[in-house]
């Protein structure tokens, strides 16, 4: 369902629910600031891009968005994506790489798969998400400490490496700026939690620097004058080899967006106990990510942080979505020349804050505590976000993550053999009435039972299991009464199978097929080259299709006692009793 879900609040809207919206609006507007312009500028673009963002893409988000509190504007998870697009290839560049993943959020949205975001392995988001931190961390050191480094190196080991080399200049006025400011963040949510800690931070950070005449550097010693006025429309350069070199960086942002969106919109849910349209979501951050960057902006997704901050101030609807951006406009229009006089260290606090709750270190070591195999994709994510590139660091997780889901799956499903000679002349016990094993298989039929799907993962195991034995019988069933589905592997196994057993004149027969592997049998050449009679609905008409094929009698399917289960005595004794 697309519908936004603003056109659903809105019947029925109250003046009750209007102050209440109002309210948690003006909270989280006044909270954005700070994190507006510390993202903007944490990402090698300026202050007003990050407020642009803010307003523009928030608006539009809760204009056209699937959730009722989900409040947009730029957050962490894009710093180090954004910063390294921009020094590669400049904030035109920028602009054109949103645009694209715009573009791919809304396919995703109206093509309805909102819900395949959230097939993202845990591993790989955990993996990226406190390497992100990390890179976060790395990057404000130079702003805490006041160092004297002209411009921040985009690498990690390249960072630490200039800020090694200029330990010495650290501004002791500066790193005092920054830790005041980092106190604050800590302690002042004990004051009190209707006055955002940002937002005191920033206000008495710069009143100290103003009124005190500390030595510390400002935005505007750095970015020179604010502007406080509305952003103008430009378009970025197109062409086919900017749009080539720009993909990875495009796809990287759209999956960001949709799933910090989408994660946010299930904490949104999970606090209100509402259920948001993952479709309408995507198509929203999609439109917000199209139009922010053709005004300056930067990319834009769902805020996890700001979206509780407006559902425990009361906002309710998307309305106080709506109200914060208003808000946002208004400061930056009428206050947003004092921008200015911030301290960049006290935005560096900002980030750190920011860095340490993105980092969720405890999960991140709890994960270490998981299978080897998750760990591995865990770790590798990991370090290729930091010493690398998260676009690559995405990419080979997801493909690390596939390549382990395959194997997990190859293992879930079995292939036995339950051979005729292996299993007569014995009492076998089960409450299968469907068992194999209670029939009466004739002497020179094999039938194997594949349990699990039948897909290119199980593919090798179906043909190791069946080159293992030695003997070939005249008849060999396939029975797939636990396959739910299987694929093109799969029929061709089952393909190569038919025609190695041909060869050696034996005849391959299929039982108790469900209806997609039917489907699936039908569009493909199997179906033709075994026969439509040696393709049977259970093992009984396979038997007899057997039997017929070696010319002994048919037999009627058996009429089995009600299957029985084992109980404990009171004395540890195991005894049998009818079902009830």
């Amino acid at each position: 369902m697309l519908t936004p879900k603003l056109i659903s609040t809105l019947r029925g809207y109250t003046r009750q629910q209007f102050a209440g919206d109002l309210g948690a609006g003006l909270v989280v507007g006044v909270v954005a600031l700070p994190l507006a312009i510390a993202f903007g500028i944490a990402s090698g673009a300026t202050p007003e891009a990050g407020l642009y963002t803010a307003i523009i893409g928030g608006f539009l988000i809760s204009a056209l968005g699937g959730s009722r509190v989900q409040i947009g504007g730029p957050t962490g998870a894009f710093i180090v994506i954004v910063y390294g697009v921009i020094q590669q290839y400049g904030v035109d560049g920028l602009a054109l790489a949103t645009l694209m993943a715009g573009i791919m959020l809304i396919v995703l949205g109206v093509a309805r798969l909102g819900s395949v975001i959230k097939f993202i392995p845990y591993p790989v988001t955990t993996g990226f998400t406190t390497g992100i931190a990390v890179i976060i961390f790395s990057g404000t050191i130079r702003d805490f400490l006041g160092l004297d480094i002209a411009r921040m190196p985009a690498g990690f080991v390249e960072q630490w490496s200039a800020i090694a080399a200029n330990v010495a200049s650290v501004n002791w006025w500066a790193a005092g700026v920054a830790g005041l400011t980092l106190a604050i963040l800590v302690f002042w949510p004990r004051v009190s939690t209707r006055v955002p800690s940002p937002f005191v931070g920033l206000i008495v950070a710069t009143a100290l620097v103003q009124l005190l005449d500390i030595p510390a550097q400002t935005i505007g010693d750095r970015f020179g004058e604010v502007h406080a006025t509305l952003p103008e429309l430009r378009f970025p350069e197109i062409s086919l080899e900017r749009l080539r070199a720009l993909s990875g960086a495009a796809f990287t942002i759209a999956m960001l967006a949709g799933i910090e969106s989408l994660l946010s919109a299930v904490v949104a849910d999970g606090m209100l106990g509402t259920r948001h349209r993952a479709n309408a979501e995507l198509v929203a951050q999609g439109v917000a990510n199209v139009v922010s960057p053709l005004f300056g902006g930067i990319p834009v997704t769902g805020a996890i942080a700001r979206t509780a901050t407006n559902v425990k101030n009361g906002g309710r609807t998307p309305v106080a979505g709506l109200v914060h951006a208003v808000t946002l406009l208004l400061i930056t229009l009428f206050l947003g020349h004092w921008a200015g006089l911030i301290p960049m260290a006290a935005l560096a606090a900002i980030l750190v804050m920011v860095a340490y709750h993105m980092s969720e270190w405890r999960r991140f070591l709890g994960e270490l505590r998981a299978p080897r195999s998750d760990v591995a994709v865990l770790l590798v994510t990991f370090s290729l976000t930091v010493l690398v590139d998260l676009t690559v660091a995405v990419e080979v997780g997801m493909v690390l993550a596939a390549f382990l889901f395959m194997k997990r799956m190859s293992e879930v499903t079995n292939v036995s053999l339950l051979s005729g000679d292996a299993d007569q002349g014995g009492t076998v016990e089960t409450t299968d009435p469907e068992a194999a094993a209670l029939r009466n298989i004739p002497a020179g039929v094999d039938v194997y039972e594949i349990d699990g799907p039948f897909f290119f993962g199980a593919a090798d195991s179906f043909r190791d299991t069946v080159v293992t034995v030695s003997r070939r019988p005249k008849v060999l069933i396939v029975r797939l009464r636990r396959v739910p589905v299987i694929d093109s592997t799969g029929l061709a196994a089952l393909r190569d199978l038919e025609t190695q057993c041909r060869r050696e004149g034996t005849l391959v027969i299929l039982s108790d097929v469900h209806s997609q592997p039917v489907i699936a049998l039908r569009n493909s050449t199997v179906w033709e080259e075994l026969g439509a009679a040696n393709i049977v609905g259970n093992i009984d008409d396979a038997l007899n299709r057997a039997r017929t094929y070696l010319g002994l009698p048919t037999e009627e399917r058996p009429a089995f006692a009600r299957p029985t289960v084992a109980r404990e005595t009171d004395h540890g004794e195991r005894r049998r009793r009818p079902r009830p």
